[in-house]
This record gives structure tokens, sequence and C-alpha cells, in this order.
């Protein structure tokens, strides 16, 4: 048995002096399990099971013709943004593991929240666990392609966003939008009184 050659293990950076919990919630689907994987600059950690044929009746995979896993437990990854170490962890979406979130959200100071503009209904009982347990939140949308494009105004309002909440959009399997949208989130903590710095 070899051991593990130490530059290739991902410390943190030295110049890290704060690191955060965060939240990357959204429906069934939205995409979280991807974001958090085109984001992370460590390799993420996945809790991801195959859809079988008990999910029938169960998960409401209208929509979603090539979703064939799923997020049983949570998915982990990190990145850094100058001293900040964002710790993600994405939560699973459908509704019989909302009693997970509980344990998720203990210690998180935010959450991003992903959409999808093809399930827009199903953001609703997302929005209100994330609302329940007090976090700050803004919405990304992940625009999947084939999607229909909506002006913000709309999702907005069909969201029932309050005005400060911000809302972006995103490419959840684009490292570099995926990064802006964090940077969105980040942006609303540090400007409410939740500071991250």
């Amino acid at each position: 048995m070899g051991s593990a050659n130490l530059s290739e293990v991902a410390y943190l950076p030295g110049t890290v002096t704060r690191s955060v919990k965060l939240l990357v919630a959204g429906h069934f689907g939205a995409g979280k399990t991807t974001f958090v994987g085109s984001v992370s600059e460590i390799r993420p950690l996945r809790t991801e099971e195959p859809i079988t044929e008990a999910s029938v009746g169960v998960d409401d995979l209208a929509g979603l013709p090539r979703k064939t896993s799923t997020t049983v437990a949570m998915d982990f990854g990190r990145r850094t943004f100058g001293g900040v170490a964002l710790y993600l962890f994405g939560t699973p979406g459908q509704q019989r593991f909302l009693p997970m979130w509980d344990e998720l959200a203990r210690g998180a100071v935010g959450a991003l929240v992903l959409v999808d503009t093809r399930r827009l209904d199903h953001s609703d009982e997302i929005l209100s666990a994330v609302e329940k347990r007090g976090l700050p939140y803004t919405v990304a949308v992940n625009e999947f392609d084939g999607a229909r494009r909506y002006p913000a105004e709309e999702i907005r309002q069909a969201l029932d966003l309050a005005p400060s909440t911000p809302l972006t959009v995103c490419d959840a399997r684009d490292q570099a939008s995926s990064a802006k949208a964090l940077i969105v989130l980040v942006e609303h903590l540090t400007s409410g009184p939740e500071m991250l710095a």
C-alpha cells in the first residue's frame, strides 16, 4: 500500500483566513450536483444513486428524460475566493429528503437556490425550506439547453421573490458561470447582517 503524494493533496491556500458553509439547494433535477462539481476546486464528494423503478410515482421525472441518478444525501465541494474558503453542501432535491436539511443547514450562513424554468413550480417547497431555516439566499436560474428563457422580472414574479433577493442566471456545467453565481451570493451575504468578513 503506497503513501499519498502530498503534492496531490488539495490543502487550503495559506491566504485563507476564514471559512464559510453554504448550501446549494434546488428542486429535483435543477443541477445542484453539476453545479457543485463544476465550481469546486477539489474533487467533489457525491452521494448519487441510480434512479430505479422504486422512484416511479415518487419522483417526478417529467421534463427530465436523461436523468438516471439522484443525490441521496448531499454533494460537497470547496471554492476559495481570496481569503475565504466556501464549503458547498448540495442538498437533495426530493421532498422525502427534506428532513436531512436540518443537519445540512446547521452552521450554514446562506444558500444559493438553483431553479430550472421548465419546472419552476417545483421551486416553491425549496424556497420555503430555505426561508424556514432563516437562511439568506440568492436564486440562480440554471439555463438548460433548449429551455425557454424568460425575463428576470417574470421569473421573480413567478417565484414571488422579495425585491431584495438577488436573481441571476448560470450554466451549472460551466465553472466561470457557476463561480459568478456564487459571487452574487457572497456579495449578498456581505451586504447584510450575516457579514462574512
